[in-house]
């Protein structure tokens, strides 16, 4: 994009006044990915040599939509979706939970199966909030300070450098706290590589398309931040 540096910095002050055209959606469509990923992990699949729970079909975009919102909109606004997006599932899994207790109407025979699938499982939510904002300030972190050192150039670099840390906290975390003294260690071992695996693929697929959107959405909103001044602490809203 033909901007100068002192365009695209007001450029950015001028969006960030006036409010962002597309951010809303990137919002909603992360928000949604995460939780409908949160509900199909409780399957387990497999795809040829690979092993995973259902949700891993569908997470990697989070962290796609992550990469996006940091690249085009910065750390900060990324921080707050990411609260956003950890606020939706605690308000998610509290529903769950309520409906889990309350009583079943008569003749209604299907109370196991809704905790089999939808029943909150303390040790599961745990890991899944615990991974969930490690791996997300990971690589939201690394994408930023990545956009520095390379100068808003390669952006390949950026998002999959990212997703191969982030999703590697992510997954470690995930599996250890919601899976470690239930199951054989070498499953764990099994599930943690081949999580891995897809969701680093996923980003490297779909970089092209990350590459679009991205321009995209710089061009509409005007706006292309570098985070040389932000405090990075995940904490500070």
């Amino acid at each position: 994009m033909a901007k100068t540096k002192q365009g695209i910095n007001q450029s950015a002050k001028q969006s960030i006044r006036k409010g962002f055209l597309f951010f809303e959606i990137i919002v909603a469509l992360f928000v949604a990915t995460l939780l409908i990923s949160n509900v199909a992990s409780s399957k387990i699949v497999q795809l040829g040599f690979l092993v995973f729970d259902g949700g891993t079909l569908l997470f990697p975009l989070a962290y796609i939509f992550g990469d996006v919102l940091t690249e085009v909109y910065g750390y900060a606004k990324a921080r707050q979706v990411i609260w956003m997006g950890f606020g939706a599932s605690v308000l998610m899994v509290a529903f769950f939970y309520i409906v889990q207790v309350l009583p079943s109407a008569q003749g209604w025979d299907n109370q196991a199966a809704f905790e089999l699938i939808l029943g909150v499982t303390p040790r599961i939510v745990l890991a899944s909030m615990i991974a969930y904002l490690a791996g997300s300030f990971t690589n939201s972190f690394i994408m930023a300070r990545m956009k520095i050192l390379t100068k808003g150039k390669a952006l390949w670099k950026r998002t999959i450098g990212s997703t191969i840390a982030g999703e590697l906290v992510d997954t470690i975390i995930f599996c250890s706290i919601a899976f470690f003294g239930t199951i054989p260690a070498t499953l764990i071992i099994g599930v943690i590589i081949s999580n891995y695996i897809f969701k680093v693929g996923v980003e490297v697929l779909f970089t092209p398309i990350t590459y679009k959107v991205t321009g995209f959405l710089k061009e509409k909103e005007q706006v292309d931040i570098f985070d040389k001044t932000t405090n990075f602490n995940p904490l500070k809203f």
